[in-house]
């Protein structure tokens, strides 16, 4: 078997475009991939078709022998932008692999460790009691009983962090309140934490009220500063969707600077290296909960690893039904009862649906820095 065309396709389904890699065969197999939208918004593409010859000719199935291909072919290390590239093309192959192979990816895996994959989904609301509401609707509708919560935002009074500190921990004691005592709620600060002893005073605020985790807080680039705020923190730290490769989780690991990692699919390198990452935080007792804010696509490879990986925690997901999504994606992954079942289809078991792309207008997604109280830029 030997690939004979790569190409993208801009998938604007909601507020983003999403890139959906397509990996063709000369035996009439196809697979897809989901590379992230990282910005910009159109740079992902070119690469892709860039990088596409140096696997037209090859076979698919040698996924180990691709990657290291392609990454020795890059001068320098490729960045988010070719990851995010790289990663597409390689869901792709793995979609090929397990339908020549008659079998669903996990299987070439190693096999399922677990019968289903528990998801979590992030609530709106600007009050406790808004964002009880969303959990209660997520919980009827599908069953969820993890939710993650960012109430954490930047206001006329953002300069003043003990009343930030206060009003996310009156935010916290109304969902537990307002919600059943066994449902988990994870805190995501989205690193807008400057200095690490602010990050310490609002996870020390909310370890009352035991979230789930307590993700990136601050900046990832300086690891000794994770390292020392571990140190302090009484509730689990995560981070990880901004680091690259098994290289980066390393060296966060090596310092004990996490103790759940999230690395994303769709930019960390692919299904293989996210293995490889997943290898090395379980050698370092560190769970893994995967990053995963895009499409049904990305949502399929990452119940493979999943299912799969043994020191798996939790998946992020967003349900994708009474969306376009489902025009791009007729039959995606859906919750019941909290969690995604999995499938014996070969392959992802999901498939594409191309002719969407006639009916989709191109949505630029641009994200901003705010603006603080003083006029200066950034978070606090």
């Amino acid at each position: 078997m030997k690939i004979t065309a790569i190409k993208t396709v801009m998938a604007n389904y909601g507020s983003r475009p999403r890139n959906l890699v397509k990996v063709e065969t000369d035996e009439g197999i196809y697979g897809w991939g989901e590379a992230y939208s990282i910005g910009p918004d159109l740079s992902v593409k070119p690469i892709v078709d860039y990088i596409a010859t140096w696997f037209v000719g090859e076979d698919p199935r040698r996924i180990e022998y691709l990657m290291m291909k392609t990454h020795q072919q890059f001068r320098f290390p490729p960045g988010g932008t070719g990851l995010a590239a790289i990663s597409g093309i390689e869901h792709a192959l793995w979609d090929i692999s397990g339908k020549a192979a008659g079998l669903p990816v996990y299987m070439l895996l190693g096999g399922n460790v677990r019968d289903k994959v528990r998801v979590y989904q992030s609530v709106g609301g600007k009050t406790a009691e808004q964002a009880a509401e969303s959990a209660q609707r997520l919980n009827e509708n599908w069953g969820f009983t993890a939710f993650k919560t960012s109430p954490f935002r930047l206001n006329p009074d953002a300069d003043r962090w003990g009343r930030v500190c206060t009003a996310a921990t009156d935010y916290f004691e109304g969902l537990r309140k307002n919600t059943p005592e066994d449902w988990e709620f994870a805190f995501d600060p989205h690193a807008k934490v400057f200095e690490p002893i602010r990050a310490l005073q609002l996870a020390n605020a909310l370890a009352d009220y035991d979230p789930y985790f307590y993700e990136e807080p601050l900046r990832p680039e300086h690891i000794p500063a994770w390292e020392r705020l571990r140190q302090q923190m009484k509730v689990p730290l995560a981070t990880g969707e901004s680091l690259y490769a098994r290289f980066e989780f390393l060296n966060l690991m090596a310092a004990q600077a996490a103790d759940i990692i999230q690395p994303d699919v769709c930019v960390c390198g692919g299904l293989l290296e996210m293995r490889k990452i997943a290898a090395l935080a379980e050698a370092h007792y560190v769970s893994i909960a995967p990053h995963n804010p895009m499409g049904p696509v990305a949502t399929a490879v990452n119940v493979h690893f999943s299912a799969a990986t043994h020191n798996f925690k939790v998946l992020e997901y967003t349900t994708p039904a009474d969306t376009d999504w489902m025009k791009w994606v007729p039959d995606p992954y859906l919750p019941k009862d909290g969690y995604l079942e999995l499938r014996e289809t070969p392959g992802l078991g999901i498939d594409v649906n191309e002719e969407a792309e006639k009916d989709s207008a191109y949505i630029h997604w641009q994200r901003t820095a705010p603006v603080r109280p003083d006029g200066a830029t950034g978070y606090i």
